[in-house]
């Protein structure tokens, strides 16, 4: 049986509930002394909203240089899920997993490993694209209308662990709203799902028919935590750009300062630097609260993170920093990350 939320199967077979829909057992009787019961076999182990995604679900184990920008901070062995939107093999999974990635494997739900190459990233979503090998028409998860969901919605998030075991979770939309994070990186509109999957990264978030309706990100919180989700709407948006450019041209791309922020009143405080960014070479300093950008006052993480990306990559930013009680003005050239990352196998 795959490993899931669900209760173990009985004699008398699951009570099934698929996302908060409950199946009739067969009531009626002969006599009033006899009932009715399903035999085992006759009862699904998993949700039907489980099962419409599973055949579209894959394994990635993703292989990174140790000398890679992104080796330091997030490893040389990685793993996600991931999820098959195109028949052609193109695949649906978080962009840190991917980032660098020099190899890709990807473990199908019939227990084959196919090899896969990078298409593409997109840092502003936080999502990536690869294609598996070979010409052969795959399994497509359906892709539903995540602008329709709303807070309270019933979900699942099913993915795969790294021994290619099925985990799924029955779960609900907590709330809808701006995400930023510590590494330049914010959605205006994000789902917070409930309770969190063991096995969060790639994998997809369904709605109560089956469909694809964003992808799981994060972990966040302390126990019991919560799944940030990114709706599918992103994706859609871009998919055809990130599948035949491996980046999306139709917008400039965001300047990048390489900071590590936490949000606080008053301003973001620098908690530390990316190895690659442009802004440990500035004179910058752990502790330093950034106030201002470019003369414009910012007094929070998303504050800060608008006005930096009103300007374009390349350009230099004037940052407005409190050093103790002296207020400094420093100059910091972006970049745009595409340069120094490596994002696509084309």
């Amino acid at each position: 049986m795959s490993r899931g939320a669900s209760a173990p199967v009985s004699r008398i077979g699951t009570l099934l509930i698929t996302l908060g829909v409950l199946v009739p057992a067969v009531a009626s009787a002969v006599t009033p002394n006899r009932v009715y019961r399903l035999h085992p076999r006759d009862v699904a182990q998993v949700p039907t909203f489980v099962q419409r995604v599973e055949p579209a679900l894959v394994g990635l184990r993703v292989r990174v240089d140790e000398g890679s920008p992104s080796a330091a901070t997030l490893g040389t062995q990685r793993f996600a899920s991931g999820v098959i939107f195109d028949a052609r093999g193109f695949v649906l999974t978080v962009s840190y997993v991917l980032l660098d990635a020099v190899s890709i494997e990807a473990r199908t739900r019939d227990d084959r490993v196919v090899k896969a190459r990078l298409v593409g990233i997109d840092f502003d979503t936080g999502l990536g694209v690869v294609k598996l090998e070979g010409d052969e028409s795959w399994p497509v998860a359906p892709l539903g209308q995540s602008r329709d969901v709303i807070q309270g919605a019933l979900t699942g998030t099913v993915g795969v662990d790294e021994e290619g075991t099925l985990v799924w979770v029955t779960s609900a939309v907590q709330g809808i709203r701006r995400f930023s994070a510590y590494w330049e990186y914010m959605l205006d509109r994000a789902f917070m799902v409930a309770p969190a999957s063991p096995s969060w990264g790639g994998s997809a978030v369904v709605d109560a028919r089956g469909a694809v309706v964003g992808i799981a990100s994060l972990r966040l919180g302390q126990p019991p935590h919560v799944n940030l989700a990114i709706p599918l709407e992103k994706f859609l948006a871009i998919k055809e750009e990130l599948i035949t450019l491996g980046r999306v041209a139709s917008r400039p791309a965001r300047p990048w300062l390489g900071l590590y922020t936490v949000d606080e009143q008053g301003g973001p405080l620098i908690d530390g630097f990316s190895p690659v960014g442009p802004a440990r070479e500035a004179a910058l300093q752990k502790g330093d609260r950034i106030i201002g950008v470019n003369g414009v006052r910012v007094r929070a993480q998303a504050e800060f993170y608008e006005q930096l990306w009103r300007a374009r990559a390349g350009d230099v930013v004037a940052l407005s920093i409190l050093r103790g009680e002296v207020v400094r003005i420093v100059p910091v050239r972006t970049v745009d990350r595409h340069q120094l990352f490596r994002t696509t196998t084309r």
